[in-house]
């Protein structure tokens, strides 16, 4: 999931809901407690997890197969079931769905957090996963339900603005736990904001579920879906390690894709779709579900393996890699609403092509540093792709939420956010799959470079080619001089900076491959009339008014 931003259309599913009599004043204070406490207690997980993940993998002495699944279950989840879960609130009362995703989502934070081993951890990120696709989408409802149309931009504001702020010192903090307690803190922490979350529940916030909402719930579509991706991802998962030839990942693929292909015959038959197809016909909305799918994976997947670059090969301490971050998630926090203001004046189009292009030059950024000296060298190494990058995503995001609610009818534009927070999810769920090939081979081919000029004697040959599967994570065996440990050494680092640096520029390539997808498929600014242009700026300036 591009765990360090916030899905592109978290404010628009806002925003969608029909007029609604408010709550009152003192009641929306807690409404807004809840569900950012609720919505940052999803977001730090997903963001601590990745900072954790160099430690987990030393902890329980892991392959990089494990670590991608202590990611993967997780993503897999909620990204098969955010769209179900938002529909179960609707029908059967948002406040309880919300409850049930938090009590969910915290059995499994201390599952995860008492795992014995890596396997029981795995299926502790699957039971998180199913509460977090309750708990995302109710908190996005139960503010929808809270606050009118005129109200909601200044809700909008404030959980936006907390959410923030916790997207910056949520990783941080996790990288103090990893660093200084243990990697099992880190989903600890979520035990006593999630004890907050459901007294102000209870106590505050009313209950509320559309009184509208009729007929059944998706769930032959939903189970497609939930097996087609599963398939994919275990079969590209398991290919690293057995080869895209094997008779295992081949029927695991072919499983996944006709369980897809189902899942498009279902939803194209189904009276009541959890992903009506006809929004497709659609260039525009077509093409910034593709600019997001491929711009999403791209930034997932170089968010996955970043942390095993700079705390395994460039000697970054957790809390200096949680940091290192920072600027981006500032980047776009402060300049979201500038971004906002970029369609106004240039149209959707521009800002979509400009936005992924700045990106991909950001992603290409980060192959150009070597093994440097640590945090210390991060200023003229790590930063400006970092600084590169957020100010790329920053011009696309926002425009990018305005784009998919412009591009569809009214009445379809809550199911079309909802459908664009999918694919963004989705698209880091298989990155991360598809990109593990390829590290995993290119790591292996230099490896086996390097230690061909070593001549090792047969048993340290065999401990190391063991353990090709950990990556950088290899533990050098200790009966070896010390001048071989620093030269094997030296390969390992090398060995996966260079499939770090293709998967950099496979990343950048992604990018523009969705500023291509959107100069193609995205409608341009028309050309307004006087009197139009004119409504619009007053339209803007009492919106405005209304957020302050």
């Amino acid at each position: 999931m591009t765990n360090f931003v916030k899905a592109p259309c978290d404010e628009g599913v806002i925003r969608s809901a029909p007029n609604v009599t408010p709550c009152a004043p003192y009641v929306g204070v807690w409404v807004l407690v809840a569900t950012i406490l609720g919505s940052s207690m999803a977001f730090i997980d997903g963001s601590v997890v990745n900072v954790a993940l160099p430690v987990i993998q030393r902890d329980f002495n892991a392959t990089i197969t494990d670590v991608q699944w202590i990611v993967e279950a997780y993503s897999l989840f909620l990204a098969a079931l955010i769209l179900v879960g938002g529909s179960l609130g609707d029908r059967f009362g948002r406040r309880r769905i919300f409850a049930m995703g938090i009590a969910v989502f915290i059995v499994a934070s201390i599952a995860c957090g008492l795992s014995p081993n890596v396997l029981v951890l795995i299926l502790a990120r699957v039971l998180q996963g199913i509460g977090g696709a309750l708990l995302v989408p109710g908190s996005l409802a139960i503010i929808s339900a809270s606050f009118s149309e005129d109200q909601r931009g200044r809700a909008i504001g404030t959980w936006s603005g907390f959410t923030s702020m916790t997207s910056v010192v949520g990783p941080v903090l996790g990288g103090v736990l990893v660093q200084y307690a243990s990697w099992r803190w880190v989903f600890f922490l979520n035990v006593p904001l999630a004890a907050v979350v459901l007294g102000v529940l209870f106590w505050r916030v009313p209950e509320s579920r559309d009184q509208e909402a009729s007929g059944r719930l998706d769930w032959g579509g939903t189970l497609l879906v939930t097996l087609g991706l599963g398939a994919l991802v275990y079969g590209l998962i398991q290919a690293g390690s057995f080869g895209l030839g094997s008779p295992l990942v081949l029927s695991t693929l072919a499983v996944g894709i006709l369980a897809l292909i189902a899942f498009l015959l279902v939803e194209a038959r189904s009276s009541a779709p959890m992903v009506p197809l006809s929004l497709f016909r659609s260039p525009t909305f077509s093409g910034t579900n593709l600019l997001t799918f491929l711009l999403y994976g791209a930034l997932g997947g170089l968010t996955f393996f970043l942390p095993f670059n700079l705390i395994q090969v460039q000697g970054y301490t957790p809390t200096e890699q949680a940091a290192a971050f920072v600027p981006f998630i500032l980047i776009i926090s402060l300049l979201s609403r500038w971004a906002g203001g970029l369609v106004n004046r240039y149209g959707a189009k521009l800002p979509l092509v400009v936005g992924p292009v700045i990106t991909a030059t950001g992603f290409a950024l980060f192959a150009l540093p070597g093994i440097t000296s640590g945090a210390s060298s991060y200023w003229t190494t790590f930063f400006p792709a970092v600084v590169v990058m957020g100010f790329g995503m920053t011009i696309t995001v926002a425009p990018l939420t305005t784009t998919v609610m412009g591009a569809v009818e009214q009445r379809h534009v809550g199911i079309a956010s909802g459908i664009n927070n999918a694919v963004s999810r989705t698209a880091g769920l298989l990155a991360i799959a598809v990109l593990g090939i390829v590290v995993l081979s290119v790591f292996t081919s230099n490896l086996d470079s390097h230690l061909a000029t070593l001549h090792l004697s047969p048993n340290v040959q065999h401990l190391i080619d063991a353990q090709h599967t950990k990556l950088a994570g290899i533990e050098i065996p200790t009966n070896v001089s010390s001048e071989v440990h620093v030269v094997l050494n030296r390969a390992i680092d090398e060995s996966f900076l260079s499939s770090f640096r293709l998967v950099a520029l496979i990343c950048a390539a992604l990018a523009l491959a969705s500023a291509l997808s959107a100069w193609l498929l995205i409608e341009g600014k028309k050309p307004e009339r006087a009197g139009s242009a004119a409504k619009e700026s007053q339209t803007a300036t009492h919106e405005k008014a209304a957020e302050t």
